[in-house]
């Protein structure tokens, strides 16, 4: 299925796992044991910025590596800060009380938009916004932008076109992976009937739900209908949103289908999904992101042996490839801010993450050769050589009250579709109904 040994694959995720956080950085010598300052070197002695994300874990160390990198070039000392999952809760009392963080990192390009109408962003400088055209395509400057105006910078992705399997359910079943929408349908029939339920569904995660959506409209509406839904250009009443839902009802109206049927979906969430086809194997396929390998990993698989994956099959025209990502932004204009957007969003940035765990880039000039195992490296090639169909995730680039917020919006409304699969109208007068709320 993938070039590549199996076994480098495992040993850049096992990495990942064992590491936690603990993977080795790089020793370069303080201020106090450089040589004498010279041009460009470390020109930010005695700045103090701050950075605030939503990561944790192993993903915070990782981050916190590269930013170790940016204060040892510069002489910058960055403090890091965690919002949690909900940025906006966060960062909403920090630009009231006029203290936001130098540098905030938005997990959905929609909150860019968002923040510009409340002037709590400052627009990138000339030397940022060169960096970006150096070395990101314009789709992705685009993403960073509101009212022709640069204002971030997209420094991590994910790849959400994947499906992953456990690769013993589908010998037992006498299948191999699907590469079009009717493939996987019957597949997951021939799953059902060797006794093993083929979907493990994260429904108590909302954001999975909008990803399945997503893959399935892209792929039978196209891109342009895509872009024009995910800018409520159309409405999801349209019949292009009739029929996605109808090709996901294929898959939740069905409780053989399901792991724990449809009211066990709805308690399960990412990543227990993950651990349902991984640990205690009671599923066969999760559908979601590059990520799932890190979770494959700690229920004890090995990925590219029993844990693989496959693109997300076609269900119409279109091979979907759908990202997601992260956009840096400053809210403070200040010379150590811009300093570091346009570190993270250098080829020299780009590459220090890349060599860690659990992480992609949408820098076109990062090699692929960089990443840790051969599983990124396939992935990082897919973003960087994707073409047209290409596309954001949607429900990041709406505004969070509608595609970002748990228990409310689309989130709510496809859970409820899960829960009730034949209302495919309901559906759709509901989220017409939430997006006309969130876009007025």
């Amino acid at each position: 299925m993938r070039k590549g040994s199996a076994a480098a694959i495992l040993a850049g995720l096992a990495l990942a796992v064992a590491a936690c956080g603990n993977a080795p950085t790089t020793t370069q010598p303080t201020a106090s044991e450089s040589a004498p300052a010279t041009a460009g070197a470390k020109t930010l002695q005695g700045v103090k910025l701050e950075v605030a994300a939503k990561w944790t874990g192993a993903e915070q160390k990782n981050f916190e590596q590269v930013l170790k990198a940016f204060s040892d070039k510069t002489g910058a000392e960055v403090t890091y800060a965690s919002t949690g999952e909900d940025t906006g809760a966060f960062l909403g009392p920090r630009i009231q009380a006029g203290s936001p963080p130098d540098v905030a990192i938005l997990p959905q390009p929609g909150l860019v938009q968002q923040y510009v109408e409340q002037k709590a962003l400052k627009p990138l400088t000339d030397a940022v916004t060169a960096e970006i055209d150096t070395n990101y395509t314009p789709y992705w400057k685009e993403l960073g932008s509101a009212d022709g105006q640069v204002y971030g910078v997209l420094i991590k992705a994910a790849h959400k076109s994947l499906v992953w399997y456990r690769s013993q359910a589908f010998d037992d079943a006498g299948v191999q992976p699907a590469t079009t929408w009717d493939e996987l349908v019957k597949n997951a029939q021939a799953i059902a009937d060797s006794g093993t339920p083929p979907f493990s569904l994260c429904g108590a995660s909302g954001w999975t739900l909008t990803d399945l959506f997503e893959n399935v409209y892209l792929s039978t509406a196209g891109p342009e209908n895509y872009d024009k839904l995910s800018k409520h250009e159309i409405p999801w009443t349209d019949p292009t949103v009739t029929t996605a839902l109808e090709k996901i009802q294929q898959l939740v109206g069905k409780q053989e289908f399901l792991v724990d049927g449809t009211s066990g979906t709805m308690q399960t969430d990412f990543p227990t999904c993950v651990s349902k086809v991984y640990s205690t194997k009671k599923s066969a396929m999760v559908i979601e992101a590059d990520f799932v390998a890190v979770e494959a990993v700690q229920s004890g698989a090995k990925v590219g042996e029993d844990a693989k994956y496959f693109p997300f099959p076609k269900a119409g025209d279109t091979a979907p490839v759908v990202l997601g990502g992260d956009v840096a932004v400053a809210m403070k204009d200040s010379p150590g801010a811009m300093a570091l957007l346009q570190f993270l969003a250098s080829k020299e940035g780009g590459e220090i993450w890349a060599k860690l765990p659990g992480y992609l880039s949408p820098n076109k000039n990062v090699s692929p050769d960089n990443y840790p195992d051969e599983l990124t490296k396939q992935l990082g090639q897919t973003i960087v050589s994707a073409g047209d169909a290409v596309r954001y995730d949607m429900s990041d680039l709406a505004p969070s009250a509608f595609g970002g917020t748990d228990g409310k919006g689309e989130w709510k409304v496809l859970q409820d579709f899960v829960r009730k699969p034949t209302d495919i109208k309901g559906a759709q007068e509901a989220l017409e109904a939430e997006a006309k709320k969130a876009w007025k």
